[in-house]
This record gives C-alpha cells, structure tokens and sequence, in this order.
C-alpha cells in the first residue's frame, strides 16, 4: 500500500514538472513569433474621386496625302533634262522635265511673223487698240471720198447758177457715189484684216502654250515620289513624266461605326497614333463628314486633316483615332502608378484600415500620367498610388504623407 502510495505522488509531480516545461515553450515560441512578425510597408494613397474627363471615340483608319498627281507631258519630243529624283522637294511651277524645243519655238517665231505682218498691214503699234479709221487703205479712201465731195458741192452750186451743164453734175455724183463705195470697201477689209490678225495672234498664243509644254512642270508644292522619264526617252502627250505628292497636311480616312454617328461633327478635334511611332500623338481635325453610310459595312466615312511639317507620317501608314466627344463626363482617375498589370489583367490595392485588399479592376480613359478606373472601386475609398510589385492581398501598410 505504501509503495503505490509513493508512486501516484511521483507521477503527480511528473505532470506538473512536465507542464510547467510546456508552458515555458509556448511563452518562448509566442516572444520569437512577435520579433519576427513584418514591418508594415510605407506606401502613399489617392482617394478615389469623381472628376470630369474628356470623352474619346475609338475609331482606324489611314493616312493619305493631302494631293497626289501623276503629272504628264503635254507635248511629244525626246527628254533632254530631267532635273529631279525621288524625294526632291518642289514648290509648284519648279521644273520635273524639259523636252527638246526645236519644234515648238520654230512654230512660235513663224505665228509671231504672221501676226506681225498683219500688223503692220493695218498700222497697228504693239498694244495700240484697234479703230478701223486709222487703217493707211481707209484714210486713202476717205480722203477720196472727202475730195469727190467736195467738188461736188462745187458743180451743185455752179448748176444752180446755170454755169455747168447737167451731165458734168451727173460725173460728179457719180464719183462720189464710187468713192463712198471705196471707202466702205476699204472699211471692209480693215475689218477682215482684224480678224485675220487675231487668228494669228490666236495662233501665236497656241505657239506659245506648246513652248511652254516642253517643260513639265509640279502643278504644286510636295514631294516627287517617282520619276518614270530620262534623258533621251521620246515622250507622247499624256505619258507620265513623275507623281507628286503633297503631305503636309496629311488626310486621314476613318471609319467610324455607325452607332457612333451622333458623336462626330466637322471642326472636331482628334487624336492620332501609329505604330511607328508607340508613344507620341498626333493631333488632327475633323473637316469632312460623309452625308451617307457605306452599306456594306453600316460605317461612316470621316476625313480629318492632320499637320505634317517635320515630314514625319508617311501616306499610308494605319492609324488609330481619337474622336473627341463633345460633352465631357466624370470618372475615377488614378496615378498610372497605382495600376499594376499582371497577365493581361490590370489591379490595385485598396486600403482597408492597416492593410491593403487587392481589387481587379477595368481600366478606361488615359489622361496625361493618371488611369480611368471604370470598374472595381468605389468613390471614397483610397488606393495605393505606389504599389511598386511589393504589395500583396492583406499585407499591413503605413500611410505616408
């Protein structure tokens, strides 16, 4: 009896040597779990607040020189200059081709003779107008005319004093009656001789046109984008000599949906990007909308104008465009900064009490440094602007600032 007796104190003060051990372990574990706990993570936030934005349709299209000619000759002969290459700047007038002139200006010096022979027919002086009275044969005439008259009115009177006979009278009005004949005769060919002139001198005109056409020239300011001819080529009119672009400005060609239609006018303003060049915007405007939509594609047909002073977009580059609506909206703008994007879908951390919550959300309009928050936060609520990848769902934070 004394032996058991002995035994169950032994145990007793087993247990409770054993339980004070584990009590010491577990203050031990929970002081080093303390120490080791993380720091909460400094970050800085933006509430997220309703602010008025301008609103953008998204629309393609592509770029198109403003104009574009292929320019021909007028004139057939062989190419004896050809003073341009691809790329060379012209200003309107300046020279593409030059085509032998032999011809053409043998034919001008020959109408120029004509006319001058015509000319001096009817004594006319380099732009004197003309009056058929000063023509030499009419002044001929009309002084015979003038003559004849005269003594005329001299036998009139000598017969009325009985000092002529009637037949001497009868001689003299017909000599009148025959210089007044003349003279308008003289008037008649005064006035034929005019218009012969101005055929030649309608002829000197045409000379002078086909001179001209022996140089082909840029019927406006641009770019010679080809250049088909060299020395030597025999042309015919109407074969191409060079095409000449314009592109500054350029024309944008867009196709915007038709549910879109009420939201596009002319003078609107737009956006422009292209692949070539990632992050820069063009800026453009609006000048033609199409009174009618392509039913094959129910799509409206827009052309904006884009400036291209530094010759940088190129005719047919594709294009993405912004159509500016005309009344702004309001909407949840955050720092570009506060977005963080993984596998294609876009997050941030909204801060609940210590710690953050992590939100996916859908991103919209992008102004300047800061982000359209469509979906996923609510007004009032703050976000981490500075994520940085060093925050994850629950992790305690300290708000700076």
């Amino acid at each position: 009896m004394l032996r058991q007796l002995r035994f169950v104190v032994f145990l007793t003060a087993a247990g409770a040597v054993g339980m004070s051990g584990a009590a010491c372990v577990g203050e031990t574990a929970n002081a080093a779990a303390a120490t080791t706990a993380p720091a909460p993570i400094a970050i800085r936030t933006v509430t997220a607040a309703p602010q008025p934005i301008d609103r953008f349709v998204r629309v393609t299209g592509s770029l198109a020189a403003d104009e574009q000619a292929d320019v021909a000759a007028e004139a057939a002969g062989r190419v004896v200059l050809t003073p341009v290459e691809r790329g060379t700047r012209v200003a309107t007038g300046t020279p593409l081709a030059r085509i032998s002139a032999t011809e053409a200006d043998a034919s001008l010096r020959e109408a120029e003779a004509n006319a001058a022979q015509i000319e001096a027919r009817l004594g006319l002086a380099a732009g004197q107008p003309f009056d058929p009275a000063r023509v030499p044969e009419v002044l001929t005439a009309k002084a015979s005319l003038d003559w004849a008259q005269a003594d005329f009115n001299r036998i009139k009177s000598l017969l009325d004093q009985r000092v002529v006979s009637q037949a001497e009278y009868d001689q003299k009005l017909t000599a009148v009656r025959a210089a007044e004949q003349q003279y308008q005769t003289a008037l008649n060919g005064a006035q034929q001789s005019y218009r012969s002139l101005q055929a030649a001198r309608a002829r000197v005109d045409l000379a002078k046109k086909s001179a001209a056409d022996t140089v082909v020239r840029a019927p406006f300011s641009g770019i010679v984008a080809e250049r088909l001819v060299s020395v030597g080529d025999y042309v015919t009119k109407g074969t191409r000599i060079a095409t000449v672009v314009q592109i500054n400005p350029l024309r944008v060609q867009l196709t915007v949906p038709e549910q879109y239609l009420a939201q596009v006018s002319e003078g609107q303003a737009v956006r422009l990007t292209v692949d070539a060049y990632p992050n820069e915007v063009f800026a453009a405007r609006v000048r033609f909308v199409s009174p009618a939509l392509k039913s094959d594609q129910r799509a409206l047909t827009v052309e904006a104008i884009a400036p291209n002073a530094d010759g940088r977009l190129k005719p047919g580059l594709f294009a993405t465009a912004l159509l500016q609506q005309p009344h702004p909206s309001s909407a949840f703008l955050v720092p570009e900064s506060a977005i963080e994007t993984v596998a294609g879908t876009a997050r941030v951390f909204v801060v609940n009490g210590d710690t953050v919550e992590e939100r996916i959300v859908t991103t919209g309009e992008k102004v300047a440094d800061r982000i359209e928050i469509a979906s996923g936060v609510k007004a009032g609520e703050r976000v981490a602007s500075n994520p940085r990848g060093k925050l994850t769902d629950g992790a305690r934070v300290q708000i700076e600032g």
